[in-house]
């Protein structure tokens, strides 16, 4: 008698935040504007009775929801968005680490240490995004220190995902994390909500964003695939 094999049970969990009309993603940046090019009433006077169409039309700059990071965003002439290898964003096995802040902002290398991450999306899970859509959420927020970025570089992380306002301290006006990932090509995702839903390993992470020429970020749809 032959056994079949057990039906695959698969669990999709969304880890963006939906994009609105107006929203703030980063404090001094405006929010999107959605409105219609062609709203459904005036599209019935294109089509035939009972057929009719929205085209939808956003203006919005790069930095909006949860996004991308190229390495064009920090390096003239560095890879946009249309270079970048479906392999750096997408079906990338995935790595989730919980970072027990206890008051701290700063991400050391210590919470990274005893991880495997290299050829991984490696996601630090603050807590943060609990925050999202509150003042809250731009005012102290956790980030990743230089060291513990020039550790991931040298371990080979595929991608760094937070879900936080940004992965660099935004206090000062340097921005080593950035500067260390994606300099060696290590994409960058932000503004990550849903990591506690998420094992810490044993899933696939994807994060693709639009193939945009000399752009170096964009929204993504990010998800895992448990």
């Amino acid at each position: 008698m032959t056994i079949s094999e057990p039906p695959t049970c698969r669990r999709l969990v969304d880890l963006s935040h939906p994009v609105r009309h107006g929203m703030i993603t980063y404090p001094g940046l405006p929010g999107p504007e959605i409105s219609a090019h062609l709203s459904r009433a005036a599209s019935q006077a294109t089509y035939a009775p009972g057929t009719e169409f929205h085209i939808g039309r956003i203006s919005m700059v790069a930095n909006t929801g949860t996004y991308v990071d190229s390495p064009f965003h920090r390096f003239d002439g560095g890879t946009d968005l249309a270079g970048l290898p479906l392999e750096r964003l997408a079906d990338l096995d995935a790595v989730v680490v919980r970072v027990a802040l206890d008051g701290a902002r700063a991400i050391d290398r210590a919470a990274l240490l005893g991880h495997e991450v290299a050829g991984r999306a490696v996601l630090l899970h603050t807590g943060w995004a609990a925050h999202w859509g509150t003042p809250a959420y731009f005012e102290g927020h956790p980030f990743l220190t230089a060291d513990a970025a020039d550790w991931l570089v040298e371990r080979g992380a595929a991608l760094v995902g937070i879900d936080s306002l940004n992965i660099d301290d935004t206090a000062g006006g340097t921005r080593p994390a950035h500067t260390a990932l994606l300099a060696a090509g290590i994409p960058i995702a932000e503004h990550l909500r849903g990591l506690d839903a998420l094992p810490v390993a044993g899933f696939r992470f994807h994060a693709v964003p639009a193939p945009i020429e000399g752009f170096g970020t964009f929204p993504v749809r990010a998800y895992a695939v448990i």
